[in-house]
């Protein structure tokens, strides 16, 4: 994803160019909505009707977890 920072109310779309598997998203991106970030996938999709479109999933930006401390190593 890119350093850039989004105005508030709106997002970007990047095609998944590291997608190995059908289940991942054809396309990933970021935005921003009153003031919080958020994370973008959207996957290309034909209707019923047989016209396309993106069908879009919106989660919180994925944050590396801390190592665990503990304080009772024994070295």
């Amino acid at each position: 994803m890119s350093n850039y920072e989004h105005k508030d109310g709106s997002g970007s779309l990047w095609v998944n160019d590291k997608k190995t598997a059908e289940n991942q998203p054809d396309y990933r991106g970021s935005g921003k909505l009153n003031g919080k970030d958020f994370e973008i996938s959207a996957w290309k999709k034909v209707s019923q009707s047989g016209k396309t479109f993106l069908s879009l999933a919106l989660s919180e930006p994925y944050k590396k977890p801390e190592p665990k401390k503990e304080a009772d190593l024994p070295f």
